[in-house]
C-alpha cells in the first residue's frame, strides 16, 4: 500500500481528486497494528502477520524496506528507517562502512540521496564505487552496475534503484509528490531524439528560451549532427538557434512546432524567439 499511495498522491495532485485518503486510513491502522514503537520512534515493522495464530514477524528490515515509498508520505518515519540502516552499516559517524556484498549497499545507496548531505553521500559512494562494479560499454555508451553477479545483462531494477539514489538531492523525491512541476506540461518539449545514438543531457525552458544539449553515445558519434522536433513553442514565426560558440541559425515555427539541428558534443544550444515579448 505504501507504493500504491504514491500513485494515489500523484493522481490527486494532477487531477484534483482525493484518493490518497485510502493510504491515510491504511496507515492509521498499520501504525497501530504492524509497527513497533519506542515512545514516538518506530523501531520495526512486521514482515509478515499470521492472523490464524496471531503471530507478528517483526524486524527493522520491515521498516527499512518501504523507505523510498514512505518518504513523500510519512517522511519522519522514512527518515528514521533510513537512519536505522545507515547506522547499522556504519555510514553515519567517522568509522568505515561495513559493506562486503554489493546487495548490502543497494537499499542504502537508493535511499541516502533523499536524506543525507553531500559529505555523507560521497562517503557511501566512495565505498560502493568498486563494490557495485561500474561498467561503461564503449560501443553503446551505456553505463551500468554489474554488482558482481556475472550475468549477461545488468539487473534493471538494481540499477534503477541505485541510480535514483545517485541523482537524488535531499528532499527531491518528496517534492515530486508534494510540489511537482506542473508547468512542464504546457512548456515547450523535445521529441524524435535519435536515441540511443545520442542522448539529451539538457532540455529545459527558462526565461523565454529553450536550452538544449546533446551527448554522443560513443566516440564515433561525437561531434556528429542530429535533428529533433520541438513543439509547444509559444509563438509562431522566426526563432534563432544559437550555439555555445555564438553561431546562429534561423528556425521557422509553425503551429508551435519546428525542427532543430544540434551537434552531439555536449555543447549548449539556445532557441529564442525573434519576438522578444515571449515570457518565461
Amino acid at each position: 500500500m505504501a507504493g500504491a499511495g504514491l500513485g494515489l498522491r500523484l493522481h490527486d495532485v494532477l487531477l484534483d481528486t482525493e484518493h490518497h485518503d485510502a493510504f491515510d486510513h491504511w496507515w492509521e491502522y498499520a501504525a497501530e497494528n504492524y509497527i513497533t514503537w519506542d515512545d514516538d520512534q518506530p523501531i520495526s515493522m512486521d514482515l509478515y502477520y499470521d492472523p490464524v495464530v496471531d503471530e507478528h514477524l517483526r524486524s527493522p528490515v520491515g521498516l527499512i524496506a518501504p523507505t523510498w515509498y514512505l518518504a513523500p508520505q510519512r517522511r519522519e518515519v522514512a527518515e528514521t528507517a533510513w537512519r536505522l540502516g545507515a547506522e547499522a552499516m556504519g555510514l553515519l559517524g567517522d568509522g568505515d562502512i561495513a559493506l562486503f556484498d554489493p546487495r548490502d549497499g543497494l537499499q542504502l545507496a537508493w535511499f541516502t540521496g533523499e536524506f543525507a548531505d553531500e559529505q555523507t553521500k560521497r562517503k557511501l559512494w566512495d565505498a560502493c564505487d568498486t563494490l557495485f562494479e561500474p561498467t561503461l560499454d564503449q560501443d553503446s555508451g551505456e553505463f551500468t552496475f554489474g554488482f558482481g553477479l556475472n550475468e549477461t545483462h545488468p539487473r534493471g531494477q538494481f540499477n534503477a534503484r541505485v541510480m535514483a539514489g545517485w541523482v537524488c538531492q535531499p528532499g527531491a523525491w518528496t517534492r515530486i509528490f508534494q510540489t511537482p512541476n506542473l508547468q512542464k506540461y504546457s512548456q515547450p518539449c523535445v521529441e524524435d531524439v535519435d536515441f540511443p545514438r545520442v542522448a539529451m543531457s539538457q532540455a529545459h525552458w527558462s526565461e523565454g528560451s529553450l536550452h538544449l544539449a546533446v551527448d554522443p553515445c560513443n566516440g564515433a558519434t561525437n561531434g556528429t549532427r542530429t535533428t529533433m522536433s520541438v513543439r509547444r513553442l509559444p509563438v509562431d514565426g522566426e526563432w534563432i538557434l544559437k550555439s555555445s560558440d555564438q553561431t546562429s541559425m534561423s528556425c521557422d515555427v509553425v503551429g508551435g512546432k519546428t525542427r532543430v539541428e544540434l551537434i552531439a558534443d555536449g555543447s549548449v544550444f539556445t532557441l529564442t524567439a525573434v519576438d522578444d515579448t515571449v515570457g518565461p
